[in-house]
């Protein structure tokens, strides 16, 4: 188990099986040494976390919403290293969506959930530069977050 495993692990977190595409895509594409992470959903160990910003949704729990992405994320970029999460030298931009009423302004916050989240474990190697929009999701889930990674 490597350095970033034993954080997760101290966190109480184990990362779950990489989710397979739902559609016609590729999880993830690997060029020379980047990953391009397709956009993974807010589903975590329980099912679809599901809700709307600014309605039926607090700020509070699109964090963790976007936390869960954010251990998606790391799912996938881990298949990509051959199971080996230490082989992640930077995380580069992620890109994230947010289900939200017209009037809600927080999407900054909700996807500081998964900022904050990879920042913890990757350390400065989890600053990275980032997109936070507002939309209309699949399946009514919460959140959408895709990435690019730097591997070795």
């Amino acid at each position: 188990m490597g350095k970033y495993e034993k954080k997760l692990k101290s966190l109480g977190v184990i990362l779950p099986n990489a989710p397979a595409p739902a559609a016609n895509y590729v999880p993830f594409v690997k060029i020379d040494s980047l990953v391009y992470v397709s956009g993974q959903i807010s589903l975590g160990p329980n099912g679809l976390i599901k809700g709307i910003l600014g309605k039926d949704m607090a700020v509070e729990q699109g964090k963790l919403a976007a936390r869960q992405c954010a251990i998606n994320l790391l799912a996938q970029v881990k298949v990509a290293c051959d199971g080996d999460l230490d082989r992640l030298t930077q995380v580069i931009k992620l890109g994230g969506f947010v289900n939200s009423t017209p009037n809600f302004f927080e999407q900054p916050s909700i996807i500081n959930g998964a900022s904050d989240f990879l920042v913890e474990i990757l350390g400065e190697n989890g600053r990275h530069a980032r997109t936070a929009v507002g939309a209309i999701l699949p399946l009514g889930v919460a959140v959408e977050i895709d990435g690019i990674f730097s591997i070795k």
